[in-house]
């Protein structure tokens, strides 16, 4: 088990809608790993209310650029 020591965020969240075969991806808060490994907490920033799939990823390297 490895610990968390980042005040930085682990993952983004987004906000992903689809139009026919396109997808749009809306960054909507931030996550971070609780330091024993076992959970994570969110902070939203938007909430979606149009039916908007929530995906958390990890930020891609370029994401803070």
């Amino acid at each position: 088990m490895s610990i968390r020591n980042s005040k930085h965020p682990t993952h983004r969240a987004y906000a992903v809608t689809k139009n026919g075969d396109k997808s749009f991806w809306k960054e909507i808060g931030a996550v971070w790993e609780h330091e024993d490994g076992k959970g994570f907490n969110l902070k939203l920033d938007l909430l979606p209310l149009n039916g908007a799939e929530i995906v958390i990823r990890e930020p891609r390297d370029d994401a803070d650029k």
